[in-house]
């Protein structure tokens, strides 16, 4: 990557009359394969590579993006986007201010022990046929008809400089599995994904991730579940139960229901109109949302992870941030805009996820944090009640309030003892009841990968959902 023709174009916006300017070389560069019923698909080939531009004048910010990058179209477009800024400034009645930030000098890269660059096509689509020699004729007296079987690779690299000083260059890798499976016992027919709830099997690293995350044992060991599943139709119990919910279950709740209404620019208004509001209002820190079980984190630095990175897009060193701490909202997430409206540093959540795509809040790997409990120590005390390990689909509403989850593998909970499944359990409740409802969680802690998706026009951002086991008292389920 160009760093002589990244410091010249932040150079010539400053000279244009920019008080501020930034500019971020990116690349990715994705291949995907599909299976079929066995049979290949086309492989997916992606290749983008570009400069995304961003100026302030006067309190105006333009973003301009090209992938041309002769040294006289970068002039042409930087001098449009400087016009922009400056003859948009009258108008503004609010001016971008960004917050004071150390100015970073590094090269840093996600741990690679086999080079992506390294992995063919032949390597993804042996890994995907041994996957489907697993499930093909399906489980227990359930078959799977239909199997779409996908991995993906993807190589991210990026260039950045700053006026401020800031020179930051990085590369993360990223390998991904996910699938649709249908199945078809005893003439119903249900279409369910591998892994459960739309989610992915992914991390940062090299070709080695297949081992690390020991992707046939999973797959074997979630379709003889998923036959199970099919099969039962026992309804959950009409009255009010304890509910416990396994480590799916509690991260896609910790993304949606603390993670999106976390950031503030959802807070600010901001994305109402391309990704939904908050329920949080800019004064909410210090709200007491629920009980003193209720721990819930973002954390871009956890080694491996899907939404692993260590500087974001604005240069700004990435940290854990703690949303709810003991029940009570402690932080949002912040680009340097609005770090400085709401008076606080940046914690380094502003990323974006192409060369032309403006750098938005986003958020990395939210979970809830771990508590001191077994599973069977949360067990152990209840009567009757129903543990709702994974799930089949979810929905919120735009403010993050209203919400509700359909579980897909669940069990009915007697004297403290798992028994037999409970078929497509529905918890669907409020955020503060939910939190409010929490009063212990398990001690370890589990992650799958997801893509995010937020902005307009839209950016899928990989990130790591996850959690431990967690206890929910006095809730009455829903059931289809």
């Amino acid at each position: 990557m160009d760093e002589d023709l990244l410091r010249s174009t932040v150079d010539l916006a400053q000279k244009l009359g920019a008080e501020y300017a930034e500019a971020r070389l990116h690349k990715i560069k994705t291949t995907g394969c599909l299976l079929r019923n066995g049979v290949p698909e086309p492989a997916m080939i992606g290749d983008a590579y570009g400069i995304g531009i961003r100026v302030i004048c006067s309190g105006s910010l333009a973003f301009s993006a090209t992938n041309d990058l002769s040294w006289d179209n970068i002039k042409v477009i930087l001098e449009k986007a400087v016009k922009r800024a400056k003859a948009s400034s009258s108008l503004l009645e609010y001016k971008i201010i960004l917050s004071e930030e150390r100015a970073i000098n590094e090269d840093w890269r996600a741990e690679e022990k086999k080079s992506i660059e390294n992995v063919g096509f032949e390597d993804l689509f042996e890994m995907l046929k041994n996957i489907e020699y697993q499930i093909k004729d399906g489980k227990a007296g359930v078959a799977f008809p239909n199997r779409l079987l996908v991995s993906t690779t993807l190589l991210e690299e990026k260039m950045y400089m700053n006026s401020n000083g800031a020179r930051i260059r990085s590369r993360v890798p990223r390998l991904g599995f996910y699938s649709y499976v249908t199945t078809s016992y005893r003439g119903k027919t249900v279409t369910i994904t591998i892994p459960s709830g739309y989610s992915q099997l992914g991390e940062s690293g090299g070709w080695e991730v297949v081992d690390r995350l020991k992707i046939y044992e999973y797959v074997q060991k979630e379709a003889e579940n998923l036959a199970l599943v099919v099969k039962n139709d026992q309804k959950p119990p009409k009255e009010t139960v304890d509910v416990v919910l396994g480590p799916d279950v509690s991260g896609i709740i910790a993304h949606e229901s603390s993670g999106h209404p976390g950031e503030a620019d959802r807070i600010l208004g901001r994305e109402a109109a391309q990704a939904g509001e908050s329920y949080l209002k800019s004064d909410d820190i210090g709200l007491k949302i629920g009980s003193e079980e209720a721990y819930v984190s973002d954390d871009p630095t956890i080694l491996h992870s899907n939404g692993f990175y260590l500087y974001d897009d604005e240069g700004v060193p990435a940290r854990k941030r703690i949303l709810i701490e003991a029940g009570v909202i402690r932080e949002f997430l912040h680009n340097r805009s609005t770090a400085y409206e709401f008076g606080v540093s940046s914690n380094g959540a502003s990323r974006s996820m192409s060369y032309d795509r403006e750098p938005i809040i986003r958020m990395a790997n939210t979970y809830i944090e771990p508590g001191d409990y077994s599973l069977e120590e949360l067990l152990e005390d209840i009567k009757s009640g129903v543990y709702i390990k994974s799930f089949m689909e979810w929905n919120i509403d735009d403010k993050r309030f209203n919400q509700r989850y359909v579980g897909l593998e669940a069990y009915m909970i007697e004297k403290g003892e798992i028994k037999g499944m409970v078929r497509n359990p529905i918890l669907e409740i409020t955020t503060p009841k939910l939190w409010s409802s929490v009063d212990a969680r398990g001690k370890e802690v589990e992650f799958v990968a997801a893509t995010c998706g937020k902005g307009d026009p839209m950016q899928s951002a990989p990130v790591w959902t996850g959690g431990p086991d967690m206890r929910l008292r006095a809730i009455r389920l829903g059931a289809r």
